[in-house]
């Protein structure tokens, strides 16, 4: 395990470009920022600092979406640093905790919120001891980018969080508090099908410990790769939803992951170090939608 970046704040939300560069968020208070990271990690630049970004995902115009905690927004950038504010509720109800967000097969954008506010799980920046008994209301969105037209696809999740799409567009979205990850059958990009479970990544279930799923990647061969914060690894699951392996990581709290193609690493954002990790990906990243 390679470190690619060190001394960022709370990262997550990695973007590979085209040039071999990273994007990352920084969401601690401090910085509540977008990062931009040269290919080989020795220089960086802060591209807007939006108050605590979390998701990212990239269109094909190479406009940045942004998943928008403290603002409860859903962000349009670019690289300059040109915000727009796309969305900030659905059918009336307004965004809670926006977490995570992936583009599907047909263009629309898919969008998890944790469904609590953050002060109300962190007041004052420090996880809520009864956070395990407080009312979550977990929710995942489909935008259509042309317009920002919201649409609700599930809700009642306790604390939705990553989001990937699969090489057949069918939607999977994890649970943290439970380490569920749930699939959704979809047909011409729209969600089709209940809420199914297809795997559950967390080792060693403890009800006094903050752990779970957090940001997760298709790979190549079909595989899902998901960050489980607070054991330290990466979950590989197989097409049956089986825990193939567990890849350790530095520190116990990885929190996202992005395919580099020129190095056949992931780029693992790691929150206790405070550091941007090389893994190895032998299988190859699955090329996400733009």
């Amino acid at each position: 395990m390679a470190i690619f970046a060190d001394k960022v704040e709370f990262p997550e939300g990695p973007v590979v470009l085209g040039d071999g560069s990273l994007l990352i968020v920084e969401m601690s208070p401090d910085t509540g920022c977008i990062t931009h990271i040269s290919a080989d990690g020795t220089s960086r630049r802060v591209i807007a600092k939006t108050g605590r970004p979390n998701g990212l995902a990239m269109d094909r115009e190479g406009n940045i979406w942004v998943a928008e905690t403290h603002q409860k927004a859903l962000l349009r950038i670019t690289l300059a640093g040109e915000c727009e504010v796309v969305a900030t509720a659905c059918d009336g109800k307004r965004f809670t905790f926006l977490n995570d967000l992936a583009f599907g097969p047909h263009g629309d954008l898919y969008l998890t919120d944790s469904g609590i506010e953050i002060e109300e799980a962190a007041p004052n920046g420090e996880l809520n001891p009864e956070y395990r008994n407080l009312d979550y209301d977990g929710r995942v969105y489909r935008v259509d980018v042309k317009t920002g037209a919201v649409e609700l696809v599930d809700k009642g999740i306790q604390f939705t969080n990553g989001v990937a799409i699969d090489a057949a567009g069918d939607l999977y979205v994890n649970e943290t508090l439970t380490g569920a990850v749930y699939r959704y059958k979809c047909e011409n990009g729209r969600v089709v099908g209940e809420r199914e479970t297809f795997a559950n990544v967390i080792e060693h279930f403890n009800p006094e410990e903050f752990k779970g799923p957090d940001g997760m990647k298709f790979a190549a061969d079909g595989s899902l790769y998901a960050c489980v914060f607070g054991e330290g690894v990466v979950a590989v699951v197989d097409k049956s939803g089986a825990v193939a392996s567990r890849l350790k990581v530095q520190g116990s709290m990885p929190t996202n992951l992005a395919y580099g193609p020129g190095r056949k690493k992931w780029f693992v954002t790691e929150v206790e170090t405070g550091t941007v990790q090389l893994l190895d990906a032998p299988a190859g990243g699955l090329p996400l939608y733009s």
